[in-house]
């Protein structure tokens, strides 16, 4: 008897279908409705960060180089007070074999394929990501599918998203190409239970300890080099593994002064899941269509319980606008001579503007870069958006309305910091997690491990918790 493969009956299967994919039983970690054991999850992955960073050498993975950018600061400076203008850094993470940090969550994932006997991976991404998977699987010798959330209902894809498709399908992975919409995961879910692959999940346990190594090189390298670790860094913040990884690997090298700071480009009032929204954004990732809604409710992902939990890492968020992205695409093109994708300048155009409230003798790095590619060109997406009626002018940058309009700022002092009230994304949190489940009781537990999710007081808490009207139960 054939199996039902409805959409409905698919679903249904679903954490029998990931258990397989992933060898992980997340049944183990859960302790209530609410709360579940995070740290040992994560330890259970099984492997020390000197075995990840072993692993990583020996596919080409990691240690990028650590590059100032004396122009950049040196034009932030122009339009800074006296004695301010931190000196700015990136970690190039475009020398990783696919051409982005992601290759370091692949590296372990697929490793982990391997040592279990999978003959293949699958994972769902519209983004780097798949190309990351591709390159590591061809390099151990397992097939690999990559799904994409690709077009809208008229079949139309962004250059970026194209060009993403093109990479994952030169690097050998077969690309499963879908409109936006619900079936992402349920075509996912299908494939992995035909297939039988392993789950290469951006929000697994290997995935994020994959990225544990970019923290601690980043401390390491600024630590040997000026004697201190580095004052900020900044993380381009979407479905919140890039700030969970880096900054667990800060603490591991020692560096736990360094404010760890998340930056989406402003998307609000479009909907990642809308098909008449889905062509009107100018970025793919790294906005705050993923960023907001991962950082309040981060087990919305492809696994029972997410490895990326953002709240308990992140210090400060902050959002900047297409405009200012495309802007400092350019200059850290023509002032540097470094050309690279779009992801990693999102939290570049943010470390600009911060630098010019921070005193010149201290260091900001930014996390990470992608490569580039047609696609991936600020021309090409700008173009695009062109075609769909959206204005591009220069301007002030306050006055974008995303969807309808770039504006490219006028003058470097125009790009601006826009602070996300972090005690309110907290809150939603909180009141996510209840309706989610529809919880009427709480426990100390539960309040402890809320309290953990993010770093709030035990009165914080609580309190959030008695407004929703849960009863506690001591």
């Amino acid at each position: 008897m054939s199996k039902d493969m409805s959409y409905q009956a698919v679903m249904g299967r679903k954490n029998e279908i990931m258990k397989r994919a992933l060898g992980v039983d997340y049944d183990e970690y859960e302790l209530s409705e609410i709360a579940f054991d995070y740290d040992t999850m994560m330890e259970d992955a099984g492997y020390s960060l000197s075995e990840i960073r072993k692993i990583q050498r020996e596919v080409s993975v990691g240690d990028t180089p650590l590059v100032e950018l004396t122009n950049l600061t040196a034009l932030a400076r122009k339009f800074s007070g006296k004695g301010k203008g931190a000196r700015i850094f990136i970690k190039d993470e475009a020398g990783n074999p696919s051409g982005s940090f992601k290759d370091r969550r692949a590296s372990l994932s697929v490793y982990q394929a391997k040592l279990l006997g999978y003959k293949g991976v699958v994972t769902a991404t519209s983004g780097n990501y798949g190309a990351a998977v591709a390159s590591q699987a061809a390099k151990l010798g397992l097939k690999c599918i990559v799904v994409q959330e690709c077009y809208d209902s008229e079949g139309i894809g962004q250059p970026e998203i194209l060009e993403k498709r093109r990479k994952c399908e030169a690097l050998g992975a077969e690309v499963i190409s879908l409109t936006v919409g619900p079936e992402l995961f349920y075509s996912f879910l299908s494939i992995l239970e035909e297939t039988r692959y392993f789950n290469a999940s951006l929000y697994s346990s290997f995935g994020i300890r994959g990225v544990e190594t970019l923290g601690y090189e980043i401390a390491e390298e600024v630590k040997e080099k000026y004697g201190k670790f580095p004052e900020v860094v900044m993380v381009t913040h979407a479905g919140g593994g890039n700030i969970t990884g880096t900054a667990r690997g800060l603490r591991l090298a020692g560096a736990k002064e360094t404010k760890v700071i998340g930056v989406s480009v402003d998307l609000k009032g479009l909907h990642m899941a809308s098909d008449r929204d889905f062509n009107k954004k100018s970025f793919t990732t790294g906005h705050t269509g993923f960023g907001i809604p991962f950082a309040t409710f981060p087990d919305r992902s492809d696994v029972p319980r997410s490895a990326a939990r953002p709240l308990r890492y992140m210090d400060e968020y902050y959002l900047v606008k297409q405009g200012e992205v495309f802007y400092m695409t350019e200059a850290l093109a023509q002032l540097e001579g470094l050309e690279r994708g779009p992801a990693g300048n999102t939290s570049l155009t943010a470390a600009f503007a911060m630098a010019r409230q921070m005193d010149e003798n201290e260091i900001i790095v930014v996390q990470e870069t992608e490569y580039t590619g047609a696609g991936k060109h600020p021309q090409s997406q700008l173009s695009f958006a062109r075609e769909r009626g959206i204005e591009i002018r220069f301007g002030n940058p306050e006055e974008e309305v995303p969807g309808k309009s770039i504006i490219l700022p006028e003058s470097p002092e125009d790009i601006a910091l826009r602070p996300v009230d972090m005690e309110n994304l907290k809150r939603s949190m909180i009141r996510n997690v209840v309706a989610a489940k529809n919880i009427t009781r709480v426990t100390e537990l539960d309040i402890i491990f809320l309290m953990e999710e993010t770093r709030e007081s035990y009165e914080f808490v609580k309190l959030e918790l008695q407004l929703l009207g849960a009863k506690i139960v001591l």
